[in-house]
Parts: C-alpha cells; structure tokens; sequence
C-alpha cells in the first residue's frame, strides 16, 4: 500500500533564491535592518574585506564608528534583497566576493575618510563601488571624496577666509594710532 504525504516547504532555512524555501525570520530580520539603513543613509560604499582578520575588521569598524559612520559585514543576496525599493541599483558582478558596507549617514565624509586611511595603512579592504544620495560612484571619485577636508576643517578655513580681511582693516585703523603714538614718545625724548 502507498500512503501519500503531503509536500511542506522547509521554513527553518534557506532564502527566496534558493529553490523555493521560505526565508529564515533571522534573514527576514536582516533585511528589514539593512532596508532601514537604506532609508537613512546618505552614501553607501562596498568593499572586498578579504584578507582582513576579525581583529583589523574590529579595529576599522571602531575608527569609522568615531567618524560618525558604520562599517558591517553583510551578506550579498540580503543586501542586494533590500537594495531593491531604493535608489541603489546593485549588480551581481558589483557584489562578488565577500562585501562590507560603510553607511554615511551626514554630509561630513569623515568615516570615508577613516576608511581611506585604513586602505592607506593595510591596503584593504579593497572599494568596490559606491553609491551617494543615490548616485553610483566610481573608485576615482570615492576617493576624491575622502581626500575633501573634513567639515570642521572647512568651518574653520571659512572662519578664517572671513574673519582675515576685518583683521587687515583692524590693523590698517590702528596703524596710524600706532604711528602717532611712535612720533609722539620720539619727540617726548627730544624734549628731554
């Protein structure tokens, strides 16, 4: 006798790509995180973080984290998966290899910045591609970017920029005072 079972998909594993399985709530959960970052994060860029350790991964991710930025880990297919709604249009040969994303979150490119003096430093991870208010970047603008002042630095050359011609004029007032007050003190020695 042939008893017939009914066919249940497994939901425990697996993702939408792979044969038909329910995503696990873990990749489901993922994908909303990365779907969140997507909705406030200014600039995206991707990385291949092979050849790091888990210890230089820490170390980076903590000096981006001062800058202002976050730098993760991520799964490819979860993020091109979340990727989908927004205005970053990310291709299977763009995600190759094992990928890392630095989120911006502001205007300032100070975690860019810290990255770039990692790759400096290391020599990886290596840039993939970028992506900033919805713009692809390419690796020569990437990098033009990070070489920008910082935004406190710009504050204050602009402080500076402004503040320098009131300084001069200060200066050229006070100068004939100056003046006066020198022929003044010579003559008050001649009396003498």
């Amino acid at each position: 006798m042939f008893i017939r079972r009914s066919w249940r998909p497994d939901v425990t594993s697996g993702d939408k790509t792979s044969g038909g399985k329910m995503p696990s709530t873990k990749k489901i959960l993922t994908v909303q995180n990365l779907e969140e970052k997507f909705k406030q994060a200014k600039g995206l860029i991707l990385s291949d973080y092979s050849g790091l350790s888990v210890e230089q991964i820490n170390k980076l991710r903590g000096e981006i984290k001062k800058a202002g930025g976050e730098f993760e880990v991520v799964k490819n297919n979860l993020l091109r998966l979340a990727a989908k709604n927004f205005q970053f249009s990310i291709s299977n040969f763009q995600l190759g290899g094992p990928t890392a994303a630095l989120w911006l979150y502001n205007e300032d490119f100070s975690p860019l910045k810290a990255l770039n003096n990692f790759i400096k430093q290391t020599e990886m991870p290596k840039i993939k591609i970028g992506f900033w208010e919805g713009e692809e970047l390419g690796l020569e603008r990437i990098i033009q970017l990070a070489n920008l002042p910082g935004i406190d630095q710009l504050r204050g050359q602009l402080l500076a920029f402004l503040t320098f011609p009131t300084l001069r004029l200060a200066n050229a007032l006070n100068w004939n005072l100056k003046k006066l007050i020198l022929v003044l003190k010579a003559r008050g020695g001649e009396n003498n």
